[in-house]
């Protein structure tokens, strides 16, 4: 098994974190008792700019409604470029797809976003489709093991992983929670695609040699949605990076053991850009410097959390911009709402 390619794609407006301040102080600063706090907030998540879904001016008037079908609009059209993109990087063309899968935690539909994009796109009318809710930032990693195992059991296969996360369209506008200010600041709008291989095809990428999935009893109010009248609202604790580093280095540990290694064999950390706290936690947790999540942090500062698309963004910035020597070992990871872990082992 193997990763073939990995892509992503983003909405067309743009803006820097200093724009994205202004508009909410100028929504919140009669509700907040400090409006310098949001601010400070906004400023320590480390995210230079971010992409959302509408024009910023949209936002303040949308319902529940409105902002789910502008979910179901956008999502279309950034998951079938990326679809296409990762096509394209594999020498592949939409019939080759046996398999997609599809993530996202920002918004819902039925048909699923896959079933358009098998019109979209013209995939095989025979193709197997899984839409995956509520993972959340988990995603990613998840769906790229669930596409391994596809490709395991037909080999001779190709399956694509779609993930399309629109944070901004689940914006709380009247919840002033110290959760949702930092969510405000830091999630941003994207979406990604990877293709997995079955051994019998023909793919250049780096080898699936294992993956790993770990479930935490009893932790399901670390994170997740409250859904109401008025959308998703979002359920963050700030117990989650001391859950992140009580079990990272044990996880990754498990997961290198069976194939005789430690976690000096690894060589890059395709890591979550899930905030600037979790990144510190685990490069304490597993040994690290700031340098062995480089990617990571540079993929948070240029476009902030993306959800499950997060480490498949990562992922396309390891194989196009920093792709580890041949031989070399990785650990692509993610965690999110359960609270769990999903590891995947790469050889390149």
């Amino acid at each position: 098994m193997k990763i073939a390619s990995a892509a992503s794609a983003f909405p067309a407006h743009h803006y820097t974190q200093r724009a994205l301040v202004q508009a909410f102080l100028q929504h919140w600063a009669p509700l907040l008792a400090e409006p310098r706090k949001l601010e400070l907030l906004h400023h320590n998540v480390g995210v230079d700019g971010r992409h959302l879904a509408l024009p910023i001016e949209r936002y303040p008037e949308l319902t529940f409604g409105q902002a789910n079908d502008a979910w179901i609009e956008t999502a279309q059209t950034l998951g079938a470029t990326v679809v296409r993109k990762a096509l394209d990087r594999a020498g592949l063309g939409p019939r080759d797809l046996g398999a997609i899968f599809f993530v996202s935690v920002t918004g819902i539909a039925s048909p699923s976003i896959d079933a358009k994009l098998v019109n979209r796109l013209g995939l095989s009318p025979q193709i197997r489709r899984t839409p995956i809710f509520g993972l959340g930032c988990v995603a990613g990693a998840a769906g790229i093991s669930r596409a391994a195992d596809y490709v395991k059991a037909y080999p001779d296969q190709h399956a694509v992983l779609v993930s399309v996360e629109l944070c901004s369209l689940t914006i709380q506008k009247q919840d002033i929670s110290v959760a949702n200010l930092i969510s405000s600041g830091l999630f941003g709008d994207g979406a990604a695609a990877v293709i997995v291989s079955g051994d019998k095809c023909t793919a250049a990428g780096p080898q699936i040699v294992d993956t790993r999935s770990v479930f935490y009893p009893d932790t399901e109010d670390v994170m997740g949605w409250a859904i109401s009248e008025t959308g998703f609202r979002i359920i963050l604790s700030p117990e989650v990076p001391n859950v992140i580093a009580a079990h990272v280095r044990e996880d990754a540990e498990a997961l290198l053991a069976p194939h005789g290694l430690q976690l000096t064999d690894v060589g890059t950390w395709i890591l979550h850009t899930g905030g600037p706290k979790i990144l510190r936690a685990t490069q304490t947790a597993l040994g690290l410097g700031e340098d062995g999540l480089a990617a990571s942090w540079d993929c948070l500062r240029r476009m902030g959390n993306l959800s499950s698309a997060s480490v498949l963004i990562v992922l396309e910035e390891i194989l196009q911009h920093r792709r580890p020597e041949p031989g070399t070992w990785s650990i692509l990871a993610a965690m999110g709402p359960g609270f769990c872990s999903e590891m995947v082992l790469l050889k390149w």
